[in-house]
């Protein structure tokens, strides 16, 4: 088994757990270049709120898209339009990537700009 279908598998049994729950989900998902985050439905499963390193307001705050500093920029904007949307809390979806890095700065910028997990 290669490195790509491990993740896919640990984001499956993650995602189903978080499905039985009912509530909104934070998933995350990380190139070597960029990083992405959605916040989606628990009843529906439509996305409410969403936002990247490619977005014009993440852009602005960042000097490179690939790093610590600009995961954590677009774990502020999210929780941001999250807060807008209605949601005070979320079940985190990492997307099988380790909690570590990128996924962790990005979860901290959410939970200090008011996401609760």
């Amino acid at each position: 088994m290669d490195k790509k279908t491990s993740r896919i598998r640990r984001s499956r049994r993650t995602r189903a757990k978080i499905a039985t729950q009912g509530v909104h989900r934070l998933s995350v998902h990380r190139t070597p270049r960029h990083t992405y985050a959605q916040v989606f439905s628990g009843e529906t499963g439509s996305v409410v709120a969403s936002t990247s390193t490619l977005s014009a307001e993440v852009r602005k705050m960042i000097k490179y898209s690939g790093n610590t500093d600009a995961a954590a920029a677009v774990g502020k904007v999210i929780a941001e339009k999250a807060k807008k949307a209605g949601i005070e809390s979320v079940a985190f979806d990492r997307s099988g990537f380790k909690y570590h890095g990128r996924v962790k700065a990005l979860a901290e910028a959410a939970r200090e700009n008011g996401l609760k997990f």
